[in-house]
C-alpha cells in the first residue's frame, strides 16, 4: 500500500514569475554597469589610457572579459538561491526555489543547472514557460531538468 501522501503547492503565475525577472533584471542592470566599470579600469590600468576621442581597445580580454560578466550574473543568481531560495524580485513577488524531494533551498549544483537551462525556457517565446501549463505539477523546464521547484508563498499578516 502507498503510504506517501501527494501534497499541493501553490505555484506562481506565469505573470508573476515575469514580473521578478523584471525586477531582477534592473538589479542585473546595476550589477553588470559596475562590473563594466571595474572591468574598463583594469584594462586602462593594463594598457594605459586612450588617446583623447579613442575608444578602449578590449582584443582577446574583451571575451575573458564577457564569460566573467557571464560568470557574475551565474553567481548572483545562484548565491541567493542557495542562500534564501529567493532572489529580491522573486522575494518582492512572494516565489521561492526549493529541491523537489525536500523544499529546501536546493545546492549549488541545482542552482547552475538552473541558470544554465533558464535561457533555454525564454528561448523560442518563454516555450520552456508556457510549458508549465501542460504540467501537473506547474514546472517550468528548467524546474525540471534541475529537479528544483518555485513556490508560491502566503502573504505574511500585517502587524
Amino acid at each position: 500500500m502507498d503510504t506517501e501522501k501527494k501534497i499541493e503547492y501553490a505555484t506562481p503565475s506565469l505573470l508573476r514569475r515575469f514580473a521578478a525577472m523584471v525586477y531582477d533584471s534592473l538589479l542585473l542592470m546595476a550589477v553588470s554597469i559596475l562590473y563594466g566599470a571595474v572591468m574598463t579600469g583594469v584594462n586602462v590600468a593594463i594598457k594605459g589610457v586612450p588617446a583623447t576621442g579613442e575608444r578602449v581597445t578590449w582584443g582577446i580580454f574583451g571575451v575573458i572579459v564577457f564569460i566573467g560578466w557571464i560568470l557574475t550574473i551565474g553567481y548572483f543568481f545562484c548565491y541567493f538561491w542557495h542562500k534564501s531560495g529567493q532572489t529580491l524580485g522573486m522575494k518582492t513577488w512572494r516565489m521561492k526555489v526549493v529541491n523537489n524531494n525536500d523544499l529546501n533551498c536546493p545546492g549549488y549544483t541545482k542552482c547552475i543547472i538552473r541558470f544554465l537551462c533558464a535561457p533555454l525556457s525564454l528561448g523560442l517565446l518563454g516555450a520552456g514557460y508556457w510549458l508549465m501549463y501542460t504540467n501537473p505539477e506547474r514546472q517550468t523546464i528548467h524546474d525540471k531538468i534541475s529537479k528544483t521547484r518555485t513556490l508560491l508563498l502566503e502573504k505574511e499578516a500585517k502587524k
